[in-house]
């Protein structure tokens, strides 16, 4: 899997961190984000919008190779979108999921804890504004393995 991280983190900033332009919905009422380079294709899909889900995956030669689910949802109205991603534009490439372990900006935090390695992991984020939790997700995912 090595050399993926990098191609994701340029994906990740490039589409919903970037403010990437969206493309075809692959489902009625999705966001559909799509970036490639060379034989990789990066896509991300998520339904909903304050409650939402969704999932990342990476393509090598027209065949997944690793793949991310998350769902998360809003919980306070000083939640904010702009800072979710200013915290998802720091993607590590030691853990290309979501944002780094912390970022602040103001009043917000943002905090992300990963366990588990890019094969097989799972995580969670929020964000706080002050004390107020505003924002949770959950994600998971590793690589994918293909029958021909």
């Amino acid at each position: 899997m090595s050399g993926y991280a990098e191609f994701l983190c340029r994906a990740k900033k490039a589409t919903y961190a970037g403010k990437g332009r969206e493309v075809s919905s692959s489902r009625s009422k999705s966001h559909d984000l799509k970036y490639s380079e060379g034989n990789k294709m990066y896509y991300d899909t998520y339904i909903g919008e304050s409650d939402f889900a969704g999932e990342e995956a990476l393509w090598v030669n027209d065949s997944p190779v690793w793949c991310m689910n998350y769902i998360g949802r809003v919980l306070d109205g000083r939640f904010s979108g702009d800072f979710l991603k200013s915290a998802l534009l720091n993607v590590p490439l030691e853990t290309p999921y979501r944002g780094p372990a912390e970022y602040r900006e103001g009043n917000y935090v943002y905090q992300c804890s990963v366990s588990g390695e890019f094969e097989w992991f799972q995580g969670y984020e929020q964000i706080f504004c002050g004390d107020i939790l505003t924002y949770e997700c959950f994600f998971h995912g590793g690589k994918i393995h293909t029958v021909r």
